[in-house]
């Protein structure tokens, strides 16, 4: 039975998500050309070849040779920090239950979405408390979660269901290091069930607006503001001037004006980036009011396509990031 659900487990609950109102969004492993990035080869790779393999991964995906002796864009750099500077503390902030407390201490505890559960297998998850819309995430990946908008009909479609709790129960059985590009503050996350309400407005699927701040040495200086209802995103300077900026290819890059909360969660996210080479601080916007959603310390794990003057702004981004120093 389990190499009946391993076959067609994420494309049915996909088919079952349509006609039930629960938005699957399972994790696709990125398309690789070797068997070496498999998941078992990836566990047992022994660390000091994290360099030589990483530099393959990079080469089939970006179409270059990755330069880590002395990097000079934006991407290089990402990949120089994912192996020189994997420190424990960036495990504890990758971590979805961990990073709150430390939050709380540094900006306060009303910037945190609240949770409504929080289990170790999905067999814990008490459904009867939920309410009618919820998501369901692991605290140890990225992009391992789903959406359920009808609880009844969620619960009453047995196959949806199953293949839900098959995907949740395969997750928590692995590391997301192991499915990645070399991601190191994955890999000694302790898996767990986190379950959150859908903040969003009235009458909408979706948040509206959310907000990614770039930080550099401990200092915001591009910042962007998605509005996923218009599919639209505008990117900023540190001067909240409108820049050319945009790697989400879904995304219509437009020009808009800074708004009150964007300038709030840069100020919120310079407190918190204050200690680290680079990490991306992202945003959620819920009734006007920001809620803290993760720090991103490897953004598009270090393959990131921009999509106008990609040349321009991997070397423009590259030069505004230092790596020297402690």
């Amino acid at each position: 039975m389990n190499e009946f659900f391993k076959c067609i487990g994420s494309k049915l609950l996909r088919l079952f998500s349509k006609f039930h109102n629960i938005n699957y969004n399972s994790y696709k492993p990125k398309l690789k050309k070797s068997s070496f990035f498999d998941y078992d080869f990836m566990m047992n790779l022994d660390e000091k070849d994290y360099p030589k393999y990483l530099k393959q991964a990079y080469y089939i995906k970006m179409g270059q040779k990755l330069n880590l002796r002395n990097p000079k864009t934006l991407n290089e750099k990402i990949q120089w920090l994912k192996i020189y500077d994997n420190i424990p503390l960036k495990t504890t902030l990758t971590d979805k239950v961990l990073v709150r407390d430390w939050v709380k201490e540094e900006i306060g505890e009303e910037y945190l979405k609240p949770f409504l559960q929080i289990c170790s297998c999905f067999d814990e998850i008490n459904f009867d408390k939920l309410p009618e819309r919820f998501i369901v995430k692991c605290n140890h990946g990225c992009k391992w979660h789903f959406v359920v908008r009808n609880k009844q009909k969620y619960l009453e479609t047995k196959p949806a269901f199953s293949l839900s709790k098959y995907q949740i129960t395969n997750w928590l059985s692995k590391t997301y290091f192991g499915c990645s590009d070399f991601e190191l503050q994955y890999k000694n996350i302790k898996p767990q069930i986190i379950i959150e309400p859908m903040l969003v407005e009235q009458n909408l699927e979706i948040p509206k607006t959310q907000y990614q701040i770039f930080c550099f040495n401990g200092k915001p200086k591009i910042f962007q503001i998605y509005n996923n209802i218009e599919h639209n995103v505008s990117s900023f300077n540190e001067n909240f001037n409108n820049i050319d900026l945009n790697y989400s290819y879904n995304y219509n890059l437009i020009y808009s004006d800074c708004c009150e909360n964007l300038k709030q969660v840069v100020k919120l996210s310079e407190i918190l980036a204050k200690n680290f080479k680079f990490v991306r601080i992202d945003w959620l916007e819920y009734n006007n009011k920001v809620f803290f959603e993760e720090m991103t310390f490897t953004p598009s794990s270090g393959f990131i396509v921009f999509f106008k003057d990609h040349e321009f702004w991997q070397i423009k981004l590259g030069k505004m990031l230092s790596l020297k120093g402690d």
